[in-house]
């Protein structure tokens, strides 16, 4: 619960854990009634309270998710399939097809998207030849969001930019991408049209019986705003689970670099940046699967060292900027005196270097970015990480501790239209970590290295 200023309100809040389902063979799934259930979870325990502050004042209900996700539905709503997540890289052959028979650098113009298993073009063509009686019974394809809402309130809302992070909308005009369509064997009146206006629905929560629902939107958008990037001028170093770096900018990009995206996230602005896989999945498998020393902390705030092992994190598959779905991680020099510490040292390293590819990309399309701004999970449980993030950028890092931004962004974005006139709370920043000149020549050396084996043994 958030108020009128875009602060939480303390008590009512409330958190239901859940689990995806991974695999070997690219499986990155989520059961979407699951989902639901926790959804209504969490909604009867912050609404079914009591609470004397509540009765039916609660203006709005406003929702993120993961974006780029997809579920088949029938004609009445039900599930056809799990809910593919954008980590889910099954659908690699596909893409390798689509390249073939598609102009790329035309699609990622028109569309602001690759070619990539973590949009949907690759991913129905792939549903269409693995599962051809799934995909002949589907009669929608929709978003986990569009899936809850619909379960919520009997309408699957989409808003601009869960659309768009399906990879098939034009970026300039709003509208579904024919070309793209008839390529995936996919029909426009299977999606649901992007709205960005919220609509009043009986639901069986009387304090929610004045709300506005509005639509799902995706959590880079929100995430954005929740950490004040809500202009040209800051970069957001979304650090949870995956991770990004994103701009939010008036108007599209133009040109656009081929290994970035650019969503177009509502009737005038858009989103530029690139996303990477595994930041949070990859601080995490270190975690679960090395013997970590008791300091971790220190590990990170440790000098760099030429011992490090060299390391490119594509645990599930590579975004931006290189865009291999099939991607998989790759550990250098590891020697009999390389301990667990020093690899985890080095996957951090890694996922450090990954944004910086991303960087060197953006910062060209982008001019305007005077501060970059981190904000997320890791970087609140592992602050000293953003200062190998400094040191590899070559860029001042501000942190954003307010947790969960991409929470605070989603309430913001809905308070726009639910109490305009009421001014914000300002985000919460902690430390700037300023870059070491001492450690540049290190990690420019170490950059050009990453770059030489991921062209040897990830481009091919």
């Amino acid at each position: 619960m958030h108020d009128a200023a875009g602060r939480r309100v303390h008590g009512l809040q409330h958190k239901v854990p859940h689990a995806f389902t991974v695999a070997p063979d690219g499986t990155s799934v989520i059961d979407p009634d699951g989902v639901t259930a926790e959804v209504e979870q969490v909604l009867d325990a912050v609404t079914v309270t009591g609470d004397p502050r509540l009765a039916t004042r609660i203006a709005g209900v406003a929702m993120d998710t993961f974006a780029a996700s997809l579920i088949a539905v029938d004609a009445a709503g039900r599930a056809l399939t799990p809910c593919l997540t954008y980590a889910d890289s099954r659908s690699a052959d596909a893409v390798t097809a689509l390249r073939e028979e598609l102009d790329e650098h035309a699609v990622q113009q028109r569309t602001g998207t690759r070619l990539h298993t973590s949009y949907h073009a690759p991913r129905l063509r792939w549903l269409a030849h693995t599962q051809p009686r799934v995909f002949a019974a589907a009669a929608g394809w929709w978003s986990l969001g569009e899936y809850v809402l619909a379960r919520l309130v009997g309408q699957p809302l989409a808003g601009t930019s869960t659309v768009a992070w399906t990879g098939l909308l034009d970026r300039r005009t709003g509208e579904l991408d024919a070309g793209l369509l008839d390529a995936a064997h996919a029909v426009p009146e299977h999606f649901s049209p992007p709205r960005d206006t919220p609509l009043t629905e009986r639901t069986r929560w009387p304090a929610l019986a004045r709300a506005a629902w509005f639509p799902v939107i995706t959590d880079g958008f929100a995430s954005n705003l929740g950490s004040g990037a809500t202009d040209a001028t800051v970069l957001t170093a979304a650090t949870a689970t995956s991770g990004a770096l994103r701009v939010l900018l008036d108007g599209p990009a133009d040109p656009l670099p081929f290994g970035l995206w650019n969503y177009r996230v509502d009737a005038r602005r858009t989103l530029l940046g690139g996303a990477i896989n595994d930041v949070g999945r990859a601080v995490s498998w270190a975690q679960s699967t090395l013997r970590l020393g008791p300091e971790p902390a220190a590990v990170l705030s440790a000098p760099p060292s030429g011992a490090t092992p060299l390391v490119l994190p594509y645990l599930t598959g590579e975004r931006a900027p290189g865009w291999v779905g099939g991607a998989r991680a790759v550990f250098g020099g590891v020697s009999a005196a390389t301990d667990a510490d020093a690899l985890f040292r080095g996957i951090v390293e890694g996922v450090a270097m990954t944004y910086a590819r991303v960087a060197d990309e953006l910062y060209p399309a982008a001019p305007g970015i005077v501060q970059v701004a981190a904000a997320g999970r890791v970087s609140n449980d592992r602050p000293e990480w953003l200062q190998v993030l400094a040191d590899v950028l070559g860029r001042p890092v501000t942190h954003v501790t307010r947790r969960r931004a991409t929470q605070r962004g989603t309430a913001l974005l809905a308070l726009d239209t639910l109490a305009p006139d009421v001014p914000r709370a300002a985000r919460a920043t902690g430390r700037t970590y300023e870059p070491r000149p001492a450690h540049a020549d290190h990690y420019a050396e170490r950059r050009a290295r990453f770059a030489g084996m991921y062209d040897a043994l990830v481009r091919g």
